[in-house]
């Protein structure tokens, strides 16, 4: 699943072969057909393992057990925004392998499967916040996977930024700005919040993203 993480990133999906996998590891075809029985089933485990990763990440923050609800759900934005800073290079530099035609498919299945993870970790955020009376929901677990759409038009808006700063090299931060404005409006109306109730994305984190200079390359130029 490592070896295949790499080949997603550089190659994308469609260029992608098993044979690559095995020649990456070492592994005999008949070893890896052992485990897998074709590139979809390794793909599907390796976004498995990704949304796991994500999930864990974030648990402990939305399971607090002294924390209300709001302090919960700001906390939860926060480390997400943190998980890929912390990736900042890594992500950057294979973004457009990541955006581009070959991992369409890809990317399409990614999205449910991190909604899987994620949504019930907000759905019992919300459910707190509705019982605390401080996030007016009342469709928890629904709302939940509504937020966890939100976020991912979110990502991808902001791919397609960064991508164009890679392109051009002139970074578009006012625009990020707003397009993160935007969404934190809309997640905030969505639960019944004051404006400024919550940060969806920290300028501290979403700067680097857009002064840092970018990374070009054709075989290695990130949800």
């Amino acid at each position: 699943m490592d070896a295949a993480e790499i080949l997603l990133r550089t190659k994308g999906y469609e260029r992608m072969s098993v044979q690559d996998v095995w020649s990456q590891v070492g592994a005999s075809k008949g070893a890896f057909y052992h485990y897998f029985d074709s590139k979809q089933a390794l793909v599907e485990a390796v976004m498995e393992r990704m949304a796991d990763q994500i999930a864990a990440a974030l648990a402990p923050r939305a399971t607090d057990p002294d924390a209300p609800a709001l302090q919960k759900l700001q906390s939860f934005l926060i480390g997400l925004g943190r998980w890929k800073d912390q990736r900042r290079d890594l992500l950057v530099a294979l973004l457009r392998v990541w955006q581009s035609d070959d991992n369409a498919v890809v990317r399409q299945k990614l999205r449910p499967t991190i909604a899987d993870r994620i949504a019930p970790l907000l759905a019992g955020i919300l459910e707190q916040g509705a019982r605390e009376n401080t996030l007016a929901v009342t469709h928890p677990e629904a709302t939940g996977r509504v937020l966890v759409a939100l976020i991912q038009d979110l990502n991808d808006r902001l791919a397609e930024l960064v991508l164009s700063f890679d392109a051009t090299g002139r970074p578009d931060l006012s625009g990020a700005q707003d397009t993160v404005a935007a969404h934190t409006q809309a997640l905030e109306r969505i639960l019944g919040l004051a404006e400024d109730s919550v940060v969806l994305v920290e300028p501290a984190v979403l700067s680097p993203w857009f002064t840092a200079a970018p990374t070009g390359g054709d075989d290695i130029p990130t949800s």
